[in-house]
């Protein structure tokens, strides 16, 4: 018997709680993941991290922390789209009381960053595009997606292959606006919608912005660029005009 077809008997044996972590495109378990848990399992030390393989053969991994009594169990998922793009998924869970309930939808979609960027003369710049979510053209600060090189959109990040937060900061404000700053703050990382998704947001800030070059949009980018006055900013919030809830909370830490 291979080491991953012990592993998989072990960890189906096992039947641990927990876990958030999956096989790759090709059913292959993530190297790290391999390796930790596998030295785990054979070293038959109960105290080590353990696995669960799932009904949908993905894999997560648990530490020695106390189970968290209200935490749920997802027992059972359905990818109803998975591509390069998002993972769509509707699963079980089985509550901290035992009943079960389905369905529940989440997605994974890639790491983004949002950028409350001012100019030299404190006003922010923004951007205004159309979202098809709500079918408006909004206005928000730059943001876009950390990207990748290993092909994929989502999922576990590796170093190696992905940009740096900061650094997707500073390309999708150049790209979008043309400006760029020397005076970088990160704000805040937070869970882009907790509910639903389990992709993060990278809140920065970015001071005295000055503009050096044009827009360098993709080819599915149409937005123009505005500046406003914090007075300004703060009048489109409240009157429900820049419709993006993790940039409003962008604005709400800088101003």
């Amino acid at each position: 018997m291979t080491d991953r077809e012990e592993l998989e008997r072990t960890v189906r044996q096992e039947n641990v709680k927990g876990f958030t972590a999956t096989f790759d495109d090709a059913g292959e378990i993530d190297p790290e993941i391999f390796q930790e848990i596998s030295h785990g399992t054979k070293d038959g030390n109960a105290e080590k991290e353990k696995a669960l393989l799932t009904a949908d053969g993905r894999v997560v991994k648990e530490t020695n922390e106390e189970r968290d009594p209200l935490a749920w169990e997802e027992i059972s998922t359905k990818h109803i789209i998975r591509n390069e793009w998002i993972d769509f998924r509707q699963s079980t869970y089985r509550f901290p009381d035992g009943s079960t309930y389905e369905p529940y939808y989440s997605y994974s979609r890639r790491d983004y960053v949002v950028i409350a960027a001012s100019d030299e003369n404190g006003d922010y710049i923004c951007v205004r595009q159309f979202r098809q979510g709500i079918r408006k053209v909004t206005t928000e600060f730059p943001a876009g997606g950390i990207e990748r090189k290993d092909g994929r959109e989502y999922g576990r990040r590796d170093a190696a292959t992905t940009e740096g937060a900061l650094e997707a900061a500073k390309r999708e404000l150049s790209e979008e606006t043309g400006y760029v700053s020397d005076e970088w703050r990160h704000l805040l990382t937070i869970p882009s919608n907790a509910t639903i998704a389990d992709n993060y947001a990278y809140l920065f800030e970015a001071k005295n912005c000055r503009k050096v070059s044009g827009q360098m949009l993709d080819e599915t980018e149409f937005l123009s660029v505005e500046t406003h006055s914090p007075d300004e900013l703060e009048k489109l919030v409240k009157d429900g005009d820049f419709a993006q809830a993790v940039h409003v909370l962008a604005w709400m830490l800088v101003k």
